[in-house]
């Protein structure tokens, strides 16, 4: 039996880019409820209508930077659907590319209030009820950007560090439990959606959506701790951490900033409108 088989599975930004796309894949495998949360009615409602077909699906209007809206918004969820089995926390934004000394407070606020608070909470209001069980698996998704520094998306790596840190540390200490629940991390490099619309990555291919979120749900199948997700296969990024603690700071930089062009792939960033 697989591992989204008659689960009620969450995904916050679930109406758009791989969240939707994460959204269709649970169904087919048999989920028993998919939970929309997303600040945009109009594609939760085109996503409701075109999905319920394949099972039973419900969206929430839910702005996760709210903690208040957070609480209320899985109270319903628990009255009107029942509590969570597969949490994935997949809302995320990047506001431009700026760099730093030019970012406002608001910037810096809103970033890490959607990419790093925001999945805390979420996943504060499900988890005592998955460890009251004893079951239950949730899913971060984080970022190649934190894992490596980029420069024009400080904010952004700074909001993605800090979700690894986070999401690894509670499943440590949930193996430390003996809990059965389960803590996936996951780290993509630039996905092809709005969200990073003019990113230019000339050895490093962008993946396309569907292949992130194919192996976003492998990853959760497989209950695979930390997965880090990149179509360029001669060099993963197991291998990029490896040579940041072989290589000097300098030609560390030098290769894989400048040869491999990732310090330059935010340059004509533009983002979704």
């Amino acid at each position: 039996m697989g591992k989204f088989n008659d689960k009620r599975v969450l995904i916050t930004g679930g109406a758009s880019g791989i969240g939707r796309l994460m959204g269709a894949m649970a169904l087919d495998k048999g989920a028993a409820a998919l939970i929309i949360w997303d600040i945009n009615q109009a594609n939760i409602d085109s996503t409701v209508a075109e999905f319920s077909p394949k099972g039973k699906t419900v969206g929430y209007m839910v702005d996760v930077s709210d903690d208040k809206a957070v609480a209320e918004a899985y109270s319903r969820v628990k009255n009107e659907v029942g509590q969570v089995d597969i949490l994935i926390n997949c809302a995320g934004i990047i506001t431009s590319n700026k760099t730093f000394d030019h970012c406002t407070t608001e910037e810096i606020h809103r970033t890490m209030a959607i990419n790093t608070v925001a999945p805390m909470v979420v996943a504060l209001q499900v988890l005592p009820d998955m460890i009251a069980r004893n079951s239950g698996h949730i899913c971060n998704i984080s970022s190649a950007g934190g894992l490596i520094s980029n420069p024009r998306m400080s904010v952004y790596a700074a909001s993605k560090w800090a979700v690894i840190g986070w999401s690894d540390s509670v499943r440590i200490e949930l193996e430390q439990m003996k809990s059965s629940v389960k803590v996936t991390t996951i780290a993509p490099y630039y996905i092809k959606t709005g969200m990073f619309e003019g990113v230019k990555s000339p050895i490093v291919p962008l993946m396309e959506p569907e292949y992130a979120a194919r192996h976003i749900i492998r990853s959760i199948e497989r209950n695979k701790r930390v997965s880090v997700i990149t179509r360029l296969i001669p060099f993963p990024y197991h291998f990029v951490r490896l040579m940041q603690g072989i290589l000097p700071t300098k030609l560390f930089d030098w290769f894989f900033g400048e040869v491999f062009g990732i310090y330059h792939s935010m340059d004509n960033f533009t983002g979704r409108r």
